[in-house]
This record gives structure tokens, sequence and C-alpha cells, in this order.
């Protein structure tokens, strides 16, 4: 059901603002609506002045209106786009204006590095939200109020927020699909060639450099060797030739900097992104050990099992059962 009168999204530029963060929303909004032939959404951009804001790779956006004036245009939602600096200081205003527009009813949420000026506006006071996730850290000590998350995107009651990019769209697409059903779900996933919606549950990717530390580029090429030979994984002799050490010096950085073998890691790897494939696209169960490395089913399958207690097709049947679920709850 949609109204005659179109929800106005507002999304609040700030200077450096991530573009992707706003490209991903404003076409799932424009795609909603030619589904459902209707006029349902309507974006507004604004900026603090009314004057065009600069993106982080430099492309100049014109907006709608300024700041003060967003009152006057009948907004539902309020998001804010910010990237790097953190909006840490300054931008009084704009909090003072999240805190005026959060009345009952209207959404107010982060893109980015957003959900930092929500957070200082008060607005997620015992909600979960999360954050593009080098912040994450610094976002939950500064604001211990907040359940921070590492997830793509949160939806908790009226305040969503979302880490940037693709996660952004991702969130616009599940809101929407949430909100209209299976006729916006189907054209949005098509228009951006999904094989399945994304959910909140899912975690942002961090790399393996931010997590051990950027003083060890041995290891990170092993791993990205790894990554880049999933269907057929390269022996530990052969990783430790390409990277320039000895099998043992390889051994211990796994063993001190991942508390793993070369060998288990490789196949973790290839079983997470098994399951990926499993829960993500229709291949079938042979084709999707194949690509992974796996030279059988039965090989595929007791790995499988080993690491995640339950066998591929009992992961599958997982999937669509859930999928199933899902539509009878829209």
């Amino acid at each position: 059901m949609t109204s005659p009168i179109p929800e106005r999204i507002a999304f609040l530029l700030l200077p450096r603002f991530p573009l992707a963060s706003l490209a991903g929303p404003l076409d799932a909004l424009a795609h909603a609506n030619a589904a459902l032939g209707t006029h349902a959404h309507e974006s507004l951009l604004v900026s603090l002045d009314g004057n065009p804001v600069t993106a982080g790779n430099g492309i100049s956006l014109p907006v709608h209106c300024a700041l003060s004036a967003l009152a006057s245009k009948d907004a539902t939602a309020l998001m804010v786009l910010s990237d790097t600096p953190l909006p840490q200081r300054g931008f009084d205003q704009e909090v003072e204006t999240l805190r005026r527009f959060a009345l009952p009813g209207r959404l107010v949420g982060g893109l980015g590095t957003g959900a930092w000026l929500v957070a200082r506006a008060g607005l997620l006071t015992a909600k979960r939200a999360t954050i593009h996730w080098p912040y994450a850290a610094l976002f939950g000590e500064t604001f211990a109020e907040t359940v921070v998350s590492s997830n793509l995107f949160e939806i908790d009651d009226n305040r969503m927020t979302a880490a940037g990019g693709d996660a952004a769209r991702d969130l616009f697409v599940h809101w929407l699909t949430t909100r209209h059903g299976d006729t916006v779900a189907t054209a949005l996933m098509d228009h951006f060639g999904l094989e399945r919606r994304r959910g909140s549950g899912e975690a942002q990717r961090v790399p393996l450099a931010a997590r051990i530390g950027g003083g060890q580029p041995k290891l990170t090429e092993a791993v990205s060797l790894m990554e880049a030979n999933l269907e057929e994984p390269l022996p530990t002799e052969e990783i430790a030739r390409l990277v320039g050490v000895s099998r043992r010096q390889l051994e211990r950085l796994f063993k001190q900097y991942l508390n793993n073998l070369p060998s288990r890691y490789y196949l973790d790897l290839r079983l997470t992104r098994s399951r990926q494939l499993l829960t993500q696209t229709s291949q079938s169960i042979l084709q999707i050990g194949l690509s992974c490395g796996f030279s059988s089913g039965p090989h595929f399958s007791s790995a499988y099992r080993a690491k995640f207690g339950i066998t591929p097709r009992e992961q599958r049947a997982r999937r669509m059962g859930a999928v199933e679920q899902d539509d009878n709850d829209e």
C-alpha cells in the first residue's frame, strides 16, 4: 500500500560525503517507484547552506535546499551522509536539526560515518547501529549507550544506519522490500544484479591488513594468494616460495598472527566461500564444491560438516526454508 502523497527522504550531505553511499539509495528509490507504477518516494538532497557539496571523489553535487528550509519540505526521513574526517566536532546546527526532526514516526539515520552525527544528537541511545568498520571501535567507546555492531546495516525501530557503499544500497533494498513486498524486491534485485537480499545480520568485510596490522606484508601476500586461488589450491610450499619465505617461516607467521596453520586457514577460506555460494547463488552443490577446490562431492560434504556441523545439502535446504519464511512474513 502506498500513499498518494510521496514519502520524502532527505539526504543531508556533509563535505566529502561518499558518493557511492548516495547513488545506491537514490537508485533503489527510483526503481521502487517504477516497480510500483507511482511516485511513492521522493529524494531530497540537503546541504548546510543550500550550496553544492563536494563529495570525497571531488565531484560537486547540487542540492534541493538548505538545512534551514528542511522543516517546510514535509520530509518523512532524514539520512546523514559523511565519510572522513569524522564529524566528531562542529556541525552543531546539523545536530540540533536532527534532534528537532526526530519526531515519532520519522526515520533518522546515517550512512558511511553519518551514524556519528546521529549519535551526537542523542538519537541512538539504546539502539543498534553500525558505522564503517575502521571507526567501529571508537564509535562504541564514544557512545557507550549505543549497541554498536560490525554488520552491513542496522534497522532499529525508526533508526537506520549502514556502513556505506553497497551496504547503503542493501539497507534501502531491504527497507523498500519490507514496505512493498515481492514486486519491489524482484525489481530491485534484477536492477542491481543481486542473487539475494543481504540482511542486517551480515558482517562487514574487514581487510586482513587491518586485522593483523600493516607490518606483515609477507603474511598479507600469502593470504591474497590463497584468496585468488580457491578453485585450484596451491601447496603450502608453493605459497612460501612465491612470497619469498621458507615453509617454516610461513607457518610461524600464520601461527603468531592468525593462530592457525596455513593449510587449515586455506581450507577455512574455501569452506567460507562455499557457504556464501550455497546461500547466495543457485549453483549446484557439486559446482560449488569444485569451484572451491574440492575434488569430489563426498570430500566437500565431509569437510563442510566438520567445519559447520551440517552438510552442504542441509545448508542449501536451510537457505530455501529461510527464503520461504521471508516471503511469508512479507
